[in-house]
């Protein structure tokens, strides 16, 4: 009973404690996520992002325009292949990496005077990398850049051809990326073209 009258007495020091001193330091601390958590929270993009009907009809116009003069059926380089071994929580991350290398590879070197609109695309899709600038891996990489490596492999084989295929496929790109990198992804999208 005793006890019972202290605590009562000073119950409302302690409220007033924990109201003035405790609550606002929780409100306003800057913690970071831990792990798998804050690296998927930086793997994500907001939908809006693609929901943009200029960029997404820039970028279909100039993919549908380039696949015309890709006369290689044979090849695939954007596709679920991609994806072989490589988790869910990772393919955002794979997506950035091959965007990067895409913009950096194929749409910002010489091609970018041959075909309209690829600088746009191009600034677009840097944008959206630079958005999973803290997008991590999640576990082992060699899946990752074993997948990678084959696109790029295969890029290079083709030689200009591959540079044209790669930008005939943006508009795979741009719905894998999308489906691997937003909450809410596209329905029907990643459908295979010839």
């Amino acid at each position: 009973m005793a006890s019972l009258q202290i605590f009562s007495k000073s119950f409302p020091g302690w409220v007033f404690f924990c109201c003035c001193c405790c609550f606002p330091l929780l409100l306003t601390s800057s913690l970071p996520l831990k792990g798998a958590l804050a690296a998927h929270h930086a793997c994500r993009l907001r939908k809006i992002n693609f929901q943009q009907l200029y960029i997404r009809n820039r970028t279909y116009t100039l993919a549908k325009m380039v696949h015309a003069s890709d006369k290689d059926t044979d090849n695939r380089l954007i596709g679920q292949q991609l994806f072989v071994n490589i988790r869910e929580n990772n393919r955002c991350y794979l997506m950035k990496r091959v965007v990067e290398f895409v913009v950096k590879d194929v749409l910002l070197t010489e091609v970018k005077s041959q075909y309209p609109y690829v600088e746009e695309v191009a600034q677009f899709l840097a944008s959206l990398t630079s958005e999973l600038s803290g997008c991590q891996l999640s576990g082992k990489r060699e899946h990752i850049e074993k997948n990678l490596e084959q696109m790029k492999k295969k890029i290079e084989q083709l030689g200009e051809n591959g540079k044209i295929k790669a930008i005939g496929e943006l508009d795979l790109l741009f719905d894998y990326m999308e489906n691997a990198c937003t909450d809410a992804p596209k329905k029907g999208g990643n459908k295979k073209k010839n």
